[in-house]
């Protein structure tokens, strides 16, 4: 995938290209969609499958105290939006010149003269421009004057339920890992680099990975049934998300114990894949009764991971031909 920061890199002759415009953050079932809907589209017109994204995220700039805590990170988001299929992603510098532009100038100037577009897809509650004021029917003017198509998809729903980023990030500050993975389409992760933590997992509970400190969006504070990624390795985990408050407050923190790992560690950095709630985060009156609280928290995860591979295993056997 090629990703861009300036339109100017693409100069004055390049390919037609079927774009989609969006922050796509947490790239859920919706954007998946969209991005399919792009890459089949784009195959049918000889052009390129285009993504046009924004970073920072626009209320860092606009309302920066009513920014939300993200799903994904620039990186993030780029890895996934790769796996769908898009060959160019544009990541727009997000400045107060860029938000001012009217709706009529962003597609002239951006998807028009910029990328060259010949046709665009949204969501039904698609809106751009300063101040929001463009919807999907002025879009559809705008495409007829300026010559492109427009295919514009409904809202998506799973399970009954409207897939969005702002309802991921409830389920995950209610703790319901679960349907917010539905929602994604795969279970929500967090990543980065392996800290030291105080020492006392160590030497009085049960020894544990520590995440560095992140911005985006953690889950509620409990203790979790998780995969924890080491190099290109997963391993089966029990993780706590919180503040350690047995041994008095600290930042909050994510830490992982493997269910399933021995000898050294030489990764530098984690990822925490969160699959199940176990309970809440809970005080307890010395190490000890922490220490055998864990152990029951690890066997319950064991029964979690067994149950699951019978259920792939018998899912597998279901389609095997015969």
């Amino acid at each position: 995938m090629h990703i861009i920061r300036n339109l100017s890199e693409l100069g004055e002759r390049q390919q037609p290209a079927v774009v989609t415009v969006g922050n796509f953050d947490g790239v859920h079932l919706a954007h998946q969609r969209l991005f399919q809907s792009v890459v089949e589209s784009a195959r049918r017109l000889n052009a390129v499958a285009t993504a046009v994204t924004f970073d920072p995220h626009p209320t860092r700039i606009l309302a920066p105290e009513r920014t939300p805590k993200l799903l994904t990170t620039l990186e993030q988001k780029t890895r996934l939006i790769e796996r769908q299929g898009i060959e160019r992603l544009v990541v727009l510098p997000f400045t107060r010149e860029l938000s001012e532009l009217t709706p009529q100038e962003f597609v002239r100037q951006v998807l028009v003269e910029g990328l060259g577009v010949v046709s665009v897809h949204v969501g039904e509650n698609f809106r751009f421009g300063h101040r929001h004021a463009g919807d999907v029917q002025l879009l559809a003017e705008l495409a007829c004057a300026m010559h492109f198509q427009l295919e514009v998809l409904s809202v998506l729903e799973a399970r009954g339920e409207r897939v969005s980023s702002s309802r991921i990030r409830q389920l995950l500050s209610e703790g319901r890992v679960g349907r917010a993975g539905r929602l994604l389409g795969r279970s929500y992760s967090v990543g980065g680099a392996i800290v030291h933590g105080s020492g006392v997992g160590k030497t009085q509970t049960v020894p544990t990975l520590n995440l560095a400190p992140v911005d985006e969006q953690l889950p509620k504070d409990g203790v979790y049934v998780t995969r924890t990624r080491l190099g290109e390795a997963w391993h089966e985990s029990v993780s706590n998300v919180g503040h350690k408050p047995t041994f008095g407050e600290h930042r909050l923190t994510v830490e992982s114990f493997l269910l399933d790992f021995g000898g050294e560690l030489h990764a530098t950095e984690m990822d925490v894949e969160f699959l199940y709630r176990l309970r809440d985060e809970v005080k307890f009156p010395d190490a000890g009764a922490l220490k055998a609280q864990i152990q029951k928290d690890v066997r319950r995860a064991a029964n979690f991971f067994r149950l699951l591979k019978l259920l792939k295993r018998r899912s597998a056997q279901s389609v095997a031909p015969r």
